[in-house]
């Protein structure tokens, strides 16, 4: 996809946005026009629309249903997730693919060389793992937080969208991030014989600390001064422990923020649009006797397909650069001298190395591999909720 039809696309979601989401506005007759996704459904189900989503059984459902969809998209782009992985990080190995439109390809084509089909799959054991709980927290929690920020379909507005969206995000990635950790590191590697284990992995990062190149405070006769600064040192200096679990983790935060909020805005707000009733016969698929009736039509698959992928591109774009930062802070026990960089510290160093354009490095691989992703995701998550009846 090129700038320019990115630029458009966005621009276009982003100018319906607003409209879209308002819920009421005067036509020239001076009377309230709903929205698409209104007129789907009754205005006296609002209140009982958002009492079913505080039931136990609703919980549990749309849990298992993020929980689904995430792992189907995950799967479905596991190899261009690897990597994506180790262009980010700067592997050794692959940096000299990284300026290259071929590169991906021939990535791919070593690992697949190397270590057969597994090897494009590495990692991808601890994704599902922290891939279902993930999504389904996310999805869950974007539900629930979207029945208090949203209790009505009064209050419906794209800010409102947006900081549910951002929140559930947040709340997931809380719950998760260790599991995230343990499967960039296990991605990362790239050496042939003893590769690490999944407990093994987890034992390295733990007992990671950085290296004492303070040696000179040891001695007897060391000057105070250097006492001193080596006791403080040590003081603020990062130990073993459950923390190694969170590198990166504030960056990652600061990151979900858009790419959350922007997934479920534009995946909204592009529904919406696919279900104006000039084109609703085309891109709705009849009501099925199990379908609620408090909810909108299901799009159909085309359709859903669509509204997931332009979601995914959308996000990708506001919050990649904070995703490079975090990845660079994820692996920072593997590679340099194991000490934790903080935020502002890894910023600037891909700034000395690359520029700018070291900010954006894989994002070609982020525009392939969202795409399918996000589409398969939110796709897999809306046939779940009506395969449950949710």
């Amino acid at each position: 996809m090129t700038s320019s039809t990115f630029a458009s696309t966005y621009s276009l979601v982003m100018s319906h946005a607003s409209s879209m989401s308002e819920v009421t506005r005067d036509d020239t007759a001076g009377r309230p026009v709903a929205t698409p996704s209104q007129q789907a459904r009754p205005a006296s189900a609002d209140t009982s629309s958002r009492a079913s989503t505080r039931t136990w059984d609703y919980v549990w459902r749309t849990g298992v249903a993020g929980g689904l969809a995430g792992c189907a998209g995950k799967t479905v782009v596991a190899p261009l997730d690897r990597v994506k992985i180790l262009f980010q990080a700067s592997s050794p190995q692959f940096a000299k693919y990284t300026g290259s439109w071929f590169g991906v390809a021939t990535a791919m084509k070593d690992i697949y060389g190397q270590d057969g089909s597994r090897g494009l799959f590495r990692g991808h054991s601890a994704t599902l793992l922290r891939i279902f709980p993930y999504a389904g927290i996310k999805f869950l929690a974007y539900e629930q937080i979207r029945s208090i920020i949203i209790p009505s379909r009064h209050h419906e507005t794209s800010w409102r969208r947006l900081v549910s969206g951002s929140l559930a995000g947040v709340t997931s990635v809380f719950f998760t991030y260790p599991l995230e950790v343990i499967r960039v590191r296990m991605a990362f590697e790239t050496k042939r014989e003893g590769r690490s284990s999944l407990a093994s992995t987890c034992r390295q990062i733990y007992n990671e600390s950085p290296i004492n190149h303070t040696t000179t405070a040891k001695l007897p006769h060391a000057p105070q001064p250097v006492q001193a600064a080596a006791e403080t040192i040590q003081k603020v200096a990062p130990r073993i422990g459950i923390g190694n679990f969170y590198r990166g983790f504030f960056p990652t935060v600061l990151g979900m923020l858009p790419y959350a909020g922007m997934s479920f805005l534009t995946h909204d707000t592009v529904s919406d649009l696919l279900r104006h009733p000039s084109i609703a016969q085309q891109t709705t698929l009849p009501r099925k006797k199990n379908h609620p009736q408090d909810k909108p039509a299901a799009l159909r698959s085309w359709a859903e397909l669509t509204s997931g992928g332009i979601a995914g591109i959308v996000s990708q774009t506001a919050s990649y650069p904070l995703e490079v930062i975090r990845r660079r802070m994820q692996v920072g026990g593997a590679v340099g001298d194991g000490r934790r960089l903080g935020l502002g510290e890894t910023a600037r160093m891909i700034f000395r190395e690359r520029g700018v354009r070291g900010y954006f490095v894989g994002l070609t691989i982020g525009y392939v591999k969202v795409m399918p992703m996000a589409a398969v995701a939110f796709y897999t998550y809306e046939r779940a909720k009506l395969l449950m009846g949710i």
